[in-house]
C-alpha cells in the first residue's frame, strides 16, 4: 500500500457481515448495518508524550478489531473503501 497512517492512526479495512439470516433470507444492502469489525491494514508509529518519547500502538497489522459505529473517516485508497480512525477509536482486538 502507497499510504502510511501518521502518528497515532490507524487504517482498517471492513470485515463485510453475512449478507443472510440465520433463515436464509437474503438482506439488501440498503437495510444491512455497516460492519463495527475491521482488520488493521496499516499503523502508524505512534504518538509521542510530553518529554517526546513514542508511545507504541498496541494493534499491528493484521489484528482483528472493534470500533465504533460512527468511528474513523472514509477513505477510498486504490479503489478500496478504508477506515482511517485513531487508536483510541478501537474497543478492541478480537482473537
Amino acid at each position: 500500500m502507497a499510504f502510511r497512517p501518521l502518528h497515532d492512526r490507524v487504517v482498517v479495512r471492513r470485515i463485510e457481515a453475512d449478507q443472510k439470516t440465520a433463515g436464509g433470507i437474503i438482506i439488501p444492502d440498503s437495510a444491512q448495518e455497516k460492519p463495527s469489525e475491521g482488520e488493521v491494514i496499516a499503523v502508524g508509529e505512534g504518538a509521542r508524550d510530553d518529554s517526546g518519547n513514542r508511545i507504541t500502538l498496541d494493534v499491528k497489522v493484521g489484528d482483528r478489531v472493534l470500533f465504533g459505529k460512527w468511528s474513523g473517516t472514509e477513505v477510498k485508497i486504490n479503489g478500496e473503501d478504508l477506515l482511517i480512525m485513531k487508536e483510541s477509536d478501537i474497543m478492541g482486538v478480537v482473537g
